[in-house]
C-alpha cells in the first residue's frame, strides 16, 4: 500500500465520519470538522486564497477541500 493511500485509510474519526470515500469535501463540511462557521472558511479564503493553510480545489461556484489535506493538518504535519 503507497503513502497516499495510507493516508486516506488512517483518517481521524470525526473526518472520516463526515468525509466518507470521498476525496473532497464542501465547505460547510471542512467548517464542521474545523468547528467554525461555513463563512469563517469563506472569508479566510477570500482573504488569502487558502483556509488553515489548505488551497481548495474550485469547481464551477464551489470550494471543494482535499481530505488528505485536512487529514495532514489535523495530524500537525502542515
Amino acid at each position: 500500500m503507497n503513502e497516499s493511500n495510507q493516508e486516506v485509510t488512517n483518517l481521524p474519526p470525526g473526518l472520516s465520519a463526515i468525509a466518507g470515500n470521498r476525496d473532497l469535501i464542501t465547505t460547510p463540511e471542512i467548517a464542521q470538522v474545523f468547528n467554525v462557521a461555513s463563512q469563517t472558511v469563506r472569508k479566510n479564503y477570500s482573504l488569502t486564497g487558502e483556509a488553515y493553510g489548505i488551497r481548495p480545489t474550485k469547481i464551477g461556484n464551489r470550494l471543494l477541500w482535499s481530505v488528505a489535506q485536512i487529514a495532514e493538518k489535523l495530524r500537525g504535519a502542515l
